[in-house]
């Protein structure tokens, strides 16, 4: 029978103590806190947990914050291009419209990406993703600058843009030029097709 250290072939066992563990324990201690003094990195400080708030603590904190939020006033929305910014609600290119039809796009473009229609061999899956990102690039544009550039509008850009004539042009003997499709002040309406090939057959 052995004996403690035992010998055993080529392996020696110790029975260590707890005297032993308590010692070693302590000779890392004394290490780490030597390596601190000498560091010039100050040790983080453990954070104290809070203690959870109460019914009353929460009452008051959320008035709290709603008073601030009225004396802030009501979002700048400093973003958003001065000219658009204040548009009513009700308009249908105004800020707030403007960014649910982008949450809708996204919400699109999601799709299309996961389906990976970027690259897919489906020209009609293609174009879908491009003219996507198209509109979605127009509508964070104008939000930016003010300046609508697409022909389309709406969540899902079922609406369609009519162009207005501010200006008035002429051809040499006094004719106004028109673009079919465009609203005209002095005829009161949109000029069509019929309206142009009448014009044209006037002309000649």
């Amino acid at each position: 029978m052995c004996t403690f250290p035992l010998e055993c072939g080529r392996i020696i066992l110790y029975d260590e103590t707890s005297e032993d563990i308590m010692a070693r324990q302590t000779a890392r201690m004394k290490i780490r806190q030597e390596l601190a003094k000498e560091s010039k990195v100050k040790p983080i400080k453990p954070r104290k947990k809070r203690a959870p708030l109460s019914a009353e603590q929460k009452a008051v904190l959320v008035e709290r914050m709603a008073k601030a939020r009225e004396a802030r006033g009501p979002a700048k929305n400093l973003s958003i291009d001065e000219s658009i910014r204040d548009l009513s609600a009700d308009n249908p290119l105004s800020p707030s419209k403007i960014k649910d039809y982008i949450k809708s796009q996204k919400e699109l473009m999601q799709g299309l990406k996961s389906s990976k229609a970027k690259d897919s061999k489906d020209a009609g899956l293609r174009g879908q993703y491009w003219d996507t990102d198209t509109y979605l690039f127009n509508l964070q544009r104008y939000l930016n600058d003010g300046v609508y550039r697409d022909h389309r509008y709406g969540a899902e850009k079922q609406n369609k843009i009519k162009m207005r004539s501010v200006a008035m042009a002429y051809y040499p003997d006094g004719t106004p030029k028109r673009t079919v499709g465009v609203f005209y002040n002095d005829i009161g309406e949109v000029y069509t097709n019929e309206m142009y090939l009448e014009d044209n057959q006037n002309r000649n």
